[in-house]
C-alpha cells in the first residue's frame, strides 16, 4: 500500500516538473528551436506519466479496501496534475503555431 503523503508529493513533484518542461519547450519554440522543443515535450511526458501512474495507484487503493481520505494536499496534487496535462496539450498546439 502506498503512503498517502509520499504519493501526493510524488504527484506534485512530477507534475510540476512536467509543467516546467512544457514552458521551457514553449520558450525553445519561440526562439525557433523546434527540435529542442519536441525533446522537452517528450521529457515532460515522462514526468507526467510518473505522476499519472501514482494517481492510478491511489485510485486503485481507494476503489479497494484502503479508502483514501480527501485532504487539501490531495486536492492540491490533483490540481498540479491536471494543470500540467493542460499545459502539455496547449504547448503542443502553440508550438505548431510557431512552426507556421
Amino acid at each position: 500500500m502506498v503512503a498517502l503523503e509520499e504519493a501526493v508529493m510524488e504527484i506534485i513533484v512530477n507534475a510540476g516538473q512536467s509543467r516546467s518542461l512544457c514552458f521551457e519547450a514553449l520558450r525553445a519554440a519561440r526562439a525557433g528551436n523546434f527540435e529542442e522543443a519536441q525533446n522537452l515535450l517528450r521529457e515532460a511526458d515522462g514526468y507526467s506519466r510518473q505522476a499519472h501512474q501514482m494517481q492510478t495507484k491511489l485510485i486503485e487503493q481507494d476503489a479497494g479496501e484502503a479508502r483514501q481520505p480527501m485532504t487539501l494536499i490531495m486536492v492540491h496534487a490533483q490540481d498540479h496534475l491536471m494543470t500540467s496535462l493542460l499545459a502539455r496539450e496547449l504547448s503542443e498546439e502553440i508550438i505548431q503555431l510557431y512552426q507556421r
